[in-house]
């Protein structure tokens, strides 16, 4: 990644922060709160360190792009969301399953924050 687009994707970044609380409604999606993990995708995810990350990750992920993009697109990027979260929760406890459909993810949004950044000038 050349340095523009460091810099574009710090401003991204940046901004996503500081609006994010005034979109909190558009992004449904949040980490998960393990007082209240109920499937054994959940507590596996609560109780694996490396996990816990990824989904820290993605969550962070998608409400910086779900803040970033037209209505239309939120509901695209939400609609998926849901629909991955029925492929985690088909993991079970298994954590390589898991790990393997949170990377796939990760690098899902992360790609379409890239085309993003691309985009612009912002």
């Amino acid at each position: 990644m050349n340095r523009r687009c460091c810099n574009l994707l710090g401003i991204l970044l940046a901004c996503a922060i500081t609006f994010a609380p005034h979109v909190g409604l558009a992004a449904p999606y949040a980490p998960l709160d393990c007082k209240k993990a109920a499937t054994p995708a959940e507590k596996t995810i609560c109780g694996n360190y490396g996990l816990g990350q990824d989904e820290a990750r993605l969550a962070t992920l998608f409400s910086v792009l779900t803040s970033l993009v037209a209505m239309g697109q939120r509901a695209d990027l939400t609609d998926a969301q849901r629909k991955w979260v029925s492929v985690r929760d088909a993991c079970g406890s298994d954590a390589g399953c898991l790990a393997r459909v949170y990377q796939a993810r990760i690098n899902e949004l992360s790609q379409t924050l890239d085309a993003l950044a691309k985009r612009g000038p912002f």
